[in-house]
């Protein structure tokens, strides 16, 4: 049983106690977020790591760009369940409470934002390299190799982590009971945009163009049918697409409430003051980082090259490493069967083309 503290400003003044003491909202949940996380990161790391070694499979045998970026996106995961979930939730705020160094809380801080953009962030490439790849298909020709795509991969990584240094000052929404000065204002606008607002808006824009170019094809696939003979049959949604939309729209739906509570929290009520703001801003992280452990379920039930993967993971099979290769025809199996192939050739060639003598040339009379 949680007993709130609701009493009047008078009230404090006679217990002798301040009033941020008895404001400061409780945690409804009790130890569900504890045990909630302490299952996530036990199935999560696991799953994840599962992942990293059936893509990079996948990526060294096809040489596809699809599969860096997932491999990317991860790996970011896995730094994401380490540094958000067991070092912040699990050990600073369950175990120690908090009551730590301030510059080691600050640290920790910058670690879980600048993993948390990586996370977010690696999925966008992706997005973009799928759009290329179905509406200017000759353009996704030239421009898309592994080399490129490893450059890009790390270009996003490197510009993730120089974008989790200001939120070194992030302010501790649990334990702080000023109002939001204009420094928290900045980072908490700059945090929702770079993990939502941008990222949502260039998912939006380019899946729109996607799905609409497969539309367009449809149309054209029919009208051409109608006019003429039947021709190849209309090209529907191929089972990459429909794995990028599931990814990011997953991504849009559990994200979602977390930035709706931030903005709340910055401009009605603080999450140290309202114990409905803190329950509200427990289950948006709760639901957030659930978005970490989906996407292994999600390749699972789109993707069957992954699926074949995975089996040869959990089965301990090798697999091929590198790209398959067209084997030769057969050739005879010593030197002088192909010398006397040759001669033979050569022989016949040279009999077709000598001129016919005048004794074989002479017709019977």
């Amino acid at each position: 049983m949680i007993d709130w503290p609701n009493v009047t400003a008078s009230g404090y003044r006679q217990l002798g106690l301040k009033p941020e003491e008895l404001q400061r909202s409780t945690c409804v949940l009790g130890f569900i977020p504890v045990i909630y996380y302490s299952i996530l990161l036990c199935v999560g790391v696991p799953v994840n790591i599962l992942t990293a070694v059936a893509l990079s499979r996948l990526a060294s045998r096809t040489k596809k760009a699809l599969y860096y970026y997932l491999l990317a996106v991860t790996c970011s995961d896995i730094l994401s369940q380490l540094f958000i979930i067991f070092v912040g939730f699990l050990l600073e705020t369950a175990v120690f409470h908090r009551d730590v160094p301030e510059l080691l809380l600050h640290s920790v801080s910058a670690a879980e934002f600048a993993a948390n953009h990586a996370s977010i962030w690696s999925t966008v490439p992706l997005t973009v390299d799928r759009y290329v790849a179905l509406c200017h298909p000759l353009l996704h020709r030239q421009i898309s190799y592994p080399a490129r795509t490893r450059r890009i991969i790390a270009a996003v990584l490197a510009l993730s982590l120089v974008s989790g240094v200001p939120f070194f000052w992030w302010s501790d929404m649990w334990r702080n009971s000023h109002p939001p000065t204009a420094l928290d204002t900045v980072l908490v606008w700059t945090h929702v945009t770079i993990i939502y607002f941008l990222p949502c808006s260039i998912f939006l824009v380019l899946n729109s163009l996607i799905i609409h170019t497969l539309k367009a094809r449809q149309r054209q696939q029919r009208c051409e049918e109608e006019r003429g003979p039947k021709s190849a049959p209309p090209r529907r949604l191929g089972k990459t697409t429909a794995m990028l939309l599931a990814i990011t729209s997953v991504f849009s739906v559990l994200w979602a409430p977390r930035t709706v509570v931030v903005i709340y929290h910055l401009y009605v009520s603080s999450v140290h003051r309202d114990w409905r703001v803190h329950l509200a801003y427990d289950l948006s992280n709760m639901l957030a980082m659930l978005n970490t452990a989906v996407n292994f379920f999600l390749y699972c039930f789109v993707s069957k090259p992954f699926c074949g993967a995975v089996r040869d993971v959990l089965l301990l099979r090798g697999g091929p490493l590198y790209p398959r290769r067209t084997l030769p025809h057969p050739q005879a199996p010593t030197n002088a069967s192909i010398s006397s192939l040759y001669s033979g050739n050569n022989k016949r060639l040279q009999r077709d083309s000598t001129p016919l003598s005048p004794r074989r040339a002479s017709k019977p009379s």
